[in-house]
């Protein structure tokens, strides 16, 4: 009994020393760790807090190495506690990783030698749970095709054990994938199968958000903006009741996309006024006012400026960066149409200057706009000029004509049929 409350004092001194004086906090925790479990309940709950109190301290101090070392180390002795809380120790420790940057291999490489533990110990469910977290970690890399390799075999698994809560997960993951691979019907009948599964199963609010804001993503890209921006609004408020700011804060700029792709600049003011928005206030939600501002203006200078200035809250995510890109396609054909509205015959390098963009960039896109039939007209790129066409209405002579000729073809078709059975 008294060792027991010596261990605890120490757990305590450690715990106080973890922020100023991490080094001796370490040394104590290492000492209690040395020593094993135990067998009594206390001995096993004091070897826990020592365990998670020594992983989070290589977390603050951002040594993943050590952190590794400790998760490969500590799985042995974890054969004392039960099946459920060694899985939840084991997912404890790997998310300790998830705040310590450029970890993604290491993460890889640490969770691949749990699942191989995983298997030897014949614990299936932490199995399948490191195979989820797994999987989530090639999308992150990205290797889209190992995931999409490991999620066929968990979902083969998982419809077979009916087990529908991590059926849910994988299936969200499957759809992301398919997403970011760019098979869009693939992607929806993977969500239909993750929300249907879900209506028969109790659903953790973190995980109903990851729905909804995947079934946002698919809206979007089918330019069904209002539909995606209800769902973003479900996501966001399930991401702010979860304590997720990051997650939160992306949801509120996909909602923010949204009335910006919809040209409702009003709208995007409301929203960033709201009291949300103020409580994620930051670089994020201002790259979006930018941008915001600039296609008000129709200016692509201001647009371009905001790109710059933002380059890392616009760039580092791929959906909006894939939004903005189409934006910016759209407004900088709006100008162009706009500026050579008046002309009949107009120097390209005239076009340039007006909208602000170099020659060939202009060129190129009124090469683009005039195969797409946008712009009626030819190129003179000996004179450097755009020579624009009247638009010359449909002659439906034409078209009768076409029609008078199909129709008597299969006349003479069947005429020829006809003869040649008689002849037979």
């Amino acid at each position: 009994m008294a060792a027991g409350k010596d261990e605890t004092k120490r757990l305590e001194e450690a715990k106080k020393l973890s922020k100023s004086d991490p080094t001796k906090a370490i040394a104590i925790y290492k000492d209690l760790l040395s020593k094993g479990p135990g067998s009594s309940d206390a001995a096993l709950r004091d070897y826990e807090v020592a365990l998670m109190g020594l992983g989070e301290i290589y977390r603050d101090q951002k040594k993943p190495e050590e952190l590794a070392e400790l998760v490969r180390t500590s799985r042995s002795m974890l054969s004392s506690f039960a099946k459920a809380k060694t899985a939840k120790l084991v997912r404890g420790l790997l998310d300790l990783f998830s705040t310590i940057p450029n970890t993604t291999d290491l993460q890889i490489s640490v969770t691949k030698s749990c699942i191989e533990w995983a298997v030897s110990e014949r614990r299936s469910f932490l199995r399948q749970n490191l195979e989820t977290r797994l999987v989530s970690l090639y999308m992150e890399k990205p290797d889209n095709y190992k995931a999409i390799e490991l999620i066929n075999r968990l979902l083969k698994e998982l419809k077979r054990l009916d087990d529908k809560l991590v059926l849910v997960e994988v299936q969200l993951l499957e759809s992301r994938v398919l997403h970011s691979l760019g098979n869009q019907s693939k992607a929806r009948s993977a969500l239909t199968s993750a929300r249907t599964s879900a209506a028969s199963v109790y659903t953790p609010p973190l995980l109903q958000a990851g729905l909804d804001m995947q079934s946002g993503i698919l809206h979007a890209e089918d330019k069904d903006f209002n539909t995606a921006f209800s769902y973003f609004i479900e996501a966001m408020e399930g991401y702010n009741s979860q304590d997720e700011p990051a997650k939160a804060t992306s949801a509120l700029q996909y909602m923010l996309l949204c009335k910006i792709m919809l040209n409702l600049v009003d709208d995007v003011n409301s929203l960033l006024t709201s009291k949300t928005a103020l409580k994620y206030a930051g670089a994020g939600l201002e790259a979006m006012k930018a941008v915001a501002r600039a296609h008000s203006d129709r200016s692509l200078e201001e647009y371009e400026k905001a790109l710059h200035s933002y380059r890392y809250e616009l760039g580092s995510d791929v959906f909006i960066r894939s939004h903005l890109r189409r934006l910016y396609d759209s407004m900088l054909e709006q100008n162009l149409v706009k500026v050579i509205e008046p002309f009949s015959r107009v120097e390209i390098a005239h076009i340039a200057k007006m909208v602000g963009l170099d020659v060939p960039q202009v060129e190129k896109k009124l090469s683009q706009m005039i195969l797409d039939k946008k712009i009626v007209g030819v190129l003179d790129q000996g004179a450097g000029c755009l020579i624009i066409f009247d638009e010359v209405e449909r002659d439906q002579a034409y078209d009768a004509a076409l029609e008078t000729i199909a129709k008597l073809s299969t006349v003479v078709d069947v005429l020829y049929t006809n003869q040649a059975s008689m002849l037979e």
